[in-house]
């Protein structure tokens, strides 16, 4: 997807509005990164943007790389998704110039938004092939999942009845769907980012605070011990 990738370097030029005088409004900027933003802010901007997208475009091919033995997709595709997280990445860099405070260096701040827009795409690829598909079989086959001990298999039905309960009982509707996707159905969790239109962070702290509540509901029943050393 070469020439077509690069394609898009034009409508990035014309549709992205960087403020003027971006530089100019973070003092004490290392050379390097200074010296980007006064090229995405002048006269020179059309080459500068070029040279962002081809920068990005290396991020997005080492992250696709990176992250390809765990993916059932690879070649064209592959490049596709690298293609598209560089091109949009830029625009999303073009954007947001104004934000840059110059706690890192300049390349490090853009190519963050490389990295997030390859999870993007990845995760809208698997959801436009596979969707989010729950089994509801997988709480039956929840203790055989995590290798739990067969000969004490009556203790683990037990507490994987109390804990079903209370995931039916306690968690919101958004906190129990993430804890079924994640923890029950092994989803990919970009492709839970993609069907909740939502990030990683907040799908974290969804199942950060789903998991709390569990804990706290199964020791109140006598389920588990109250000492995280004894779990």
């Amino acid at each position: 997807m070469g020439p077509r990738g690069r394609a898009t370097i034009a409508p990035v030029e014309a549709r992205a509005r960087t403020p003027a005088g971006a530089a100019a409004t973070v003092p004490g900027l290392d050379p390097e990164s200074a010296e980007w933003l006064r090229e995405l802010s002048g006269g020179g901007r059309e080459a500068a943007v070029g040279h962002l997208r081809e920068r990005l475009l290396r991020v997005a091919r080492a992250e696709v790389n990176r992250r390809s033995g765990r993916l059932p997709f690879g070649g064209a595709e592959l490049d596709d998704v690298a293609e598209q997280a560089a091109s949009d990445a830029t625009l999303a860099v073009l954007a947001k110039l104004d934000r840059f405070r110059g706690d890192s260096r300049f390349t490090t701040w853009a190519s963050k938004f490389a990295i997030l827009e390859v999870s993007n795409k990845v995760g809208r690829h698997f959801w436009r092939r596979d969707g989010v598909h729950l089994d509801p079989d997988a709480w039956e086959r929840l203790p055989d999942r995590f290798g739990l001990d067969p000969g004490r298999e009556s203790e683990w039905r037990e507490l994987v009845v109390a804990l079903r309960a209370a995931v039916e009982e306690i968690l919101s509707e958004r906190q129990r769907r993430i804890f079924e996707a994640l923890v029950l159905n092994a989803v990919p969790l970009d492709v839970l980012v993609v069907e909740l239109d939502s990030n990683r962070n907040a799908i974290y702290k969804s199942l950060f605070d789903a998991r709390r509540k569990l804990r706290a509901e199964l020791v109140a029943n006598g389920h588990m011990d109250p000492d995280p050393a004894n779990r």
